[in-house]
């Protein structure tokens, strides 16, 4: 694989996304862009959405001949093969891509959503995450903001980033800077709940967390805050970037017990929302799976993916034991 070629083509890419979506929101009705396009295998797929395929497929069919054709792995798009014809065990690349992870936000124009790809050597349906060797991520900002991040790691080189100003199109760098902090009281830490059913029990295993972890909170204090980020690229960011110290996506876990009790059962996250975790391991976060293994899914669009975000070391050795009993006491996670 040419690294830095397929750095720089995924860098592109995203810059592109961005400006569509940019452009987008400034000329179109929130209606017009939270209109859904149709319901997919994995997820709903909105009208947003569909307008930034339009110039994914293209711009991918023009990048494939010289990277030596590309398994293309999307939501949305599900598998397809570049060039077209081409037998998918002859490609170089799988590819797997979310053209904007965190929709619901950036179509009512309330928060960045981000483009997500990594890039691997295609072994066939076998690929997973921890294969990907280039991994790029591209902030979409609101209507509101001109200032977009882009966030690319190559794999044992580690993670870089800079800042375009959207209205000038000046590139500056950007500090790349993980929370030092030992302990999660005092900062942004939580267990994602933004999808019904289950938060209640979501929402409880969080408030036992920190009353195990920081039994003597003082009364009339906030001793930890918490950020519900519609975005699992987004959750990844305020990581990246130091603002959060512990994430929690834990909703497999979840599902299953309500779906044993014979309860309904919500949207997960897929493999292509963890696209570009690569960036996080190579930037120093700890990262793992549900179950506290390492985070390595095969490369689909359906496979339900837990994971856990810890800054450092300090806060996955203070969080981790104790959140693990806890799964266990909730009948989360057996032993």
């Amino acid at each position: 694989m040419n690294h830095e070629l397929i750095k720089n083509i995924l860098c592109e890419l995203g810059e592109a996304v961005c400006q569509k979506v940019h452009q987008s929101l400034r000329q179109s009705s929130v209606e017009a862009l939270s209109a859904i396009y149709k319901e997919g295998e994995d997820d709903t797929i909105y009208q947003i959405d569909r307008d930034v395929e339009e110039i994914l497929i293209p711009r991918l069919t023009t990048y494939a001949p010289p990277l030596g054709g590309i398994v293309l792995i999307a939501e949305g798009v599900n598998e397809m093969v570049l060039p077209v014809g081409m037998p998918s065990d002859q490609a170089q690349i799988r590819l797997i891509i979310d053209p904007i992870d965190g929709t619901r936000g950036i179509m009512y124009d309330k928060r960045s959503a981000f483009f997500l790809a990594g890039a691997a050597p295609n072994k066939g349906s076998e690929t997973c995450l921890q294969d990907i060797e280039v991994a790029v991520m591209t902030e979409l900002p609101t209507s509101r903001s001109f200032l977009s991040d882009t966030i690319w790691a190559i794999k044992n080189k580690g993670a870089f980033a800079f800042t375009r100003d959207l209205k000038t199109s000046e590139i500056v760098s950007r500090n790349i800077s993980p929370s030092k902090a030992r302990t999660i009281v005092g900062g942004f830490s939580q267990i994602a709940r933004f999808f019904p059913p289950g938060r209640a029990l979501l929402a409880h295993l969080d408030d036992e967390l920190i009353q195990i972890l920081a039994p003597n909170m003082p009364a009339g204090k906030a001793i930890l805050f918490e950020d519900q980020y519609i975005s699992s690229g987004g959750q990844l960011y305020e990581v990246l970037m130091g603002h959060d110290r512990f994430i929690a996506d834990l909703r497999p876990l979840l599902y299953n017990r309500l779906a044993r009790e014979g309860k309904t059962i919500g949207l997960v996250c897929h493999p292509y929302d963890v696209a570009a975790h690569l960036i996080g391991s190579e930037a120093g976060i700890i990262i793992t799976n549900e179950l506290s293994e390492p985070l390595n899914p095969k490369l689909d669009v359906t496979s339900p993916v837990g994971f856990m975000l810890f800054a450092n070391e300090h806060i996955q050795q203070q969080v981790q034991p104790v959140l693990r009993e806890l799964l266990i006491k909730n009948n989360l996670l057996t032993t």
